[in-house]
C-alpha cells in the first residue's frame, strides 16, 4: 500500500482527484477520497435511521459475506426434513493451521442444510481402509482454536487404493466430498476425477479447499495456514535479528519451508526486513550471490550492523544453506562474521491466526453450500450422478472473490514436477524485496486505476 500511495503521487496531475490507497484481497487499489468520506457517512445515516440492511451493504462484500457466515453458523437450525445426504470430509498431506476451522465450520453448514456429515480420518488411506466416522455439531466444538489436524492426515494419495475407495464409498453411501489439504489433496482429487471413468462410485461431487503452508495450490491466491506460517517466520527473524542488537556485525542466514515454491520466504523476507530471498522461481547465479555480499560489506560500514538473508528450503540443489553460509564467512571475514538457522517444522505454527481461522471457516461453508446445490443438480433418478468436470472443483481466492474452478482446468497451470503454479501474483512483489533494501533497482509494479465505490455497492446515491 506504501508503494502504491508514492505510485499514485508520482502519477498525479494538478486535475487528479485526492485519492485513498486502500487493500481488497490481495490487490492494492485506488479510490476516490471525496467517494469514501460519502459512503461512510452514509453508514451512519443508515445506522441512524435503522437501514441495517443498506448499513452492511454500503460496508461492502467481505464484510456482507462475513456477516451471513456467522449468522449461518453462530445458532443450531437442524432443518425438520433430513436430506438423506452423506457428506465425507477429509484432511490430506500435511497438516497446517486453520485446517480444523474449515472443518468445523463444513460440518455445521452441512448439518444445517439436513446432511449426514462423515469424518474420515488418515486422508485418503483412511478412505481406503474405511476409518469412517459420523461427527456431530457437538463434535466439532472448539476446532477453530486448534492448529494441526483434528482428523488426521497423511499424504498418500489414492491411486493405488482406488479399489477400496470406491468400495468404501458405496458401502457407506458416500454422496460428495470435501478434501481439505495441499498439493496432495490437489493432485488426489484430480485422480479421482480420472478415475471416475472405471469406477462409477467416484461420480460424485467433490471440492478441494486449499490448506498448506507453502501456498503453492493453482486456482487461489491463498491456501489456509500460509498467514499462520508467515507470522510464526516473521517473529522468528525479528528474535533472531535481536540477538545481534547492539555490537555484533553480524549477517543470519535462514532457510524457511516451502519446497519448491518462495512465497513463504519473499513475504517473510518483505516483513522481517531481509537484505535478500533466494527462491527457486526467481533464477540467481553466484554473481548475485556476490553483488549481495558486497552489499552487505557495505551495509556493516553503517550504523545497521546486521544482516539478514532468507533462503528457501528448494531453491538450488547447489547453492545450499550450508554453501551459502560458508560463502558468506569466508568473503565477510574480517568485517562481519555469520550465523545460520534452519527453521524447520516450527514454521507450522502453533494456534492459527485470526485470518486463517476467518478464511477456513468461510472457505468450509462456501464449499458445502455449493455442493448442497451440486447434488440437486446431479440428482437423476433417485441417485447421484456427477461426471462433468465442473463437478469436482477447487475453491480458491482470486484476487478479490472466492472462485470455484474445476481441477481439469487447473491441471494446464501446474508444474507438477516442482509442484507449484505456472504463474504466481506475488512475484511481481519481488522488487520491493531489494528497493527496500536499498538496492538500486526499477520497480515495475502492476500500477492500480482509479476505481469507484459508489458504483460498486448498488444504487446509492451518488456523490455531487
Amino acid at each position: 500500500m506504501g508503494v502504491e500511495a508514492v505510485m499514485a503521487l508520482l502519477e498525479a496531475t494538478p486535475d487528479t482527484p485526492a485519492c485513498v490507497v486502500s487493500l481488497s484481497g490481495n490487490q492494492a487499489i485506488r479510490l476516490p477520497l471525496m467517494e469514501c468520506v460519502q459512503v461512510t457517512k452514509d453508514v451512519t445515516t443508515a445506522m441512524a435511521e435503522g437501514r441495517f440492511e443498506d448499513a452492511i451493504k454500503l460496508r461492502g462484500k467481505s464484510f456482507e459475506n462475513n456477516w451471513n457466515t456467522y449468522k449461518l453458523l453462530a445458532h443450531v437450525h437442524p432443518p425438520d426434513v433430513k436430506s438423506n445426504i452423506n457428506v465425507a470430509i477429509l484432511n490430506v498431506g500435511a497438516p497446517c493451521a486453520g485446517m480444523n476451522a474449515a472443518v468445523r465450520s463444513a460440518v455445521r453448514i452441512g448439518i444445517i442444510q439436513g446432511h449426514n456429515m462423515l469424518a474420515v480420518h488418515d486422508g485418503f488411506e483412511g478412505l481406503a481402509q474405511g476409518l469412517i466416522d459420523p461427527i456431530t455439531w457437538a463434535g466439532v466444538g472448539g476446532w477453530t482454536g486448534k492448529g494441526g489436524s483434528m482428523l488426521g492426515t497423511k499424504r498418500v494419495l489414492p491411486g493405488k487404493n482406488l479399489e477400496d475407495i470406491s468400495l468404501n464409498i458405496a458401502k457407506f453411501n458416500i454422496h460428495a466430498l470435501v478434501i481439505i489439504g495441499g498439493f496432495e489433496a490437489f493432485v488426489g482429487g484430480l485422480e479421482l476425477v480420472n478415475a471416475r471413468e472405471k469406477y462409477e462410485e467416484l461420480c460424485i461431487p467433490l471440492v478441494v479447499i486449499p490448506a498448506t503452508v507453502s501456498n503453492n495450490i493453482p486456482g487461489s491466491d491463498f491456501s489456509i495456514g500460509a498467514d499462520t506460517a508467515l507470522n510464526t517466520i516473521t517473529a522468528t527473524c525479528d528474535r533472531i535479528k535481536q540477538s545481534a542488537a547492539g555490537t555484533k556485525r553480524r549477517v543470519f542466514i535462514i532457510e524457511t519451508m516451502g519446497g519448491y515454491c518462495g512465497y513463504l520466504a519473499t513475504m517473510a523476507g518483505m516483513a522481517a526486513g531481509a537484505d535478500a530471498a533466494y527462491i527457486y522461481e526467481d533464477h540467481f547465479n553466484i554473481h548475485d550471490l556476490e553483488v549481495n555480499v558486497e552489499h552487505l560489506v557495505e551495509k556493516m560500514k553503517t550504523t545497521v550492523k546486521r544482516g539478514l538473508i532468507l533462503r528457501n528450503e528448494n531453491c538450488s540443489s547447489n547453492y545450499t544453506t550450508d554453501f551459502i553460509f560458508n560463502l558468506y564467512s569466508e568473503e565477510g571475514k574480517g568485517i562481519f562474521d555469520c550465523r545460520k538457522n534452519v527453521l524447520g517444522h516450527m514454521q507450522q505454527g502453533g494456534t492459527p491466526t485470526p485470518f486463517d481461522r476467518n478464511f477456513g471457516t468461510k472457505m468450509g461453508a462456501k464449499s458445502v453450500l455449493w455442493l448442497t446445490a451440486k447434488l440437486k443438480e446431479c440428482y437423476r433418478h433417485g441417485r447421484i450422478f456427477a461426471n462433468n468436470p465442473d463437478s469436482a472443483c477447487l475453491l480458491g481466492m482470486k484476487k478479490r472473490s472466492m472462485v470455484f474452478t474445476p481441477l481439469a482446468e487447473l491441471k494446464e497451470q501446474t508444474d507438477f514436477e516442482h509442484r507449484i503454479p505456472k504463474s504466481q501474483w506475488w512475484l511481481s512483489l519481488r522488487p520491493l524485496l531489494k528497493v527496500l533494501a536499498k538496492y538500486k533497482v526499477k520497480i515495475e509494479t502492476e500500477h492500480a486505476h482509479l476505481e469507484h465505490i459508489i458504483r460498486k455497492t448498488g444504487d446509492f446515491p451518488k456523490t455531487a
